[in-house]
């Protein structure tokens, strides 16, 4: 674990991103914890445009547990995959209901036993709603944190297993944000925007790219 490079990767994002939150809308947990399963492999910028309705809609979890899967898959039609996050949401407003007394959990295990809900969301609501100190990893995370160098790990769990222990406890959940916002707006999949970054100094791919010592 290179302890040097996730302090000088922290003291930039410190210096250069101080406001690193979720660009998802939501006005409760219950309405984050849609958004967020709506959001798999789809942008925060489509998800963003619907989800006002189904939030009006929606209110509160009894409301959409009572929903037809014909009513939920009108509302989200024009966001990927609506068939099987209709069944989700339907599904994972029902079990909040009836067994967690329509409240949305804190801890990540108990996320994760809803429909639609796997760790990369479990630990998004964690964080982002009652601040536990666990990183969700994202596609943007995982590019971002093995180009950097953060981690070197085959595998979602595995760079979450280094980031974890790589950032200060306090820092893991604005760290999530850091990387994905990097990873969505300069460090991206096909042209990153490495003349444009800021972390070319520290990024272990840019130097292997650029011969730099």
């Amino acid at each position: 674990m290179n302890q040097e490079l996730f302090h000088n990767v922290t003291r930039w994002f410190s210096a250069n991103m101080e406001r690193a939150e979720s660009e998802l809308h939501y006005d409760s947990p219950f309405h984050l914890l849609i958004a967020v399963i709506l959001s798999a492999q789809c942008t925060d910028k489509r998800v963003n445009m619907y989800t006002p309705v189904i939030f009006k809609r929606f209110p509160e979890p009894e409301d959409l547990a009572a929903a037809s899967f014909e009513e939920v898959y009108e509302l989200i039609k024009s966001i990927s995959f609506p068939n099987n996050k209709a069944k989700h949401l339907i599904g994972m407003a029902s079990m909040l209901v009836s067994d967690f007394d329509s409240k949305v959990p804190s801890e990540p295990a108990d996320l994760e036993k809803l429909p639609g809900v796997g760790r990369k969301t479990a630990n998004v609501i964690a964080s982002v709603i009652y601040g536990k100190a666990v990183i969700a990893v994202d596609t943007h995370v995982f590019r971002v944190s093995r180009r950097l160098g953060l981690s070197d790990g085959a595998t979602v769990e595995a760079v979450e297993k280094d980031l974890t222990a790589g950032f200060a406890e306090e820092l893991r959940g604005t760290a999530h944000h850091w990387l994905i916002l990097h990873g969505r707006y300069v460090c991206t999949a096909r042209k990153p925007k490495c003349q444009e970054c800021g972390l070319q100094e520290f990024c272990r791919e840019y130097k292997l790219n650029n011969l730099v010592l």
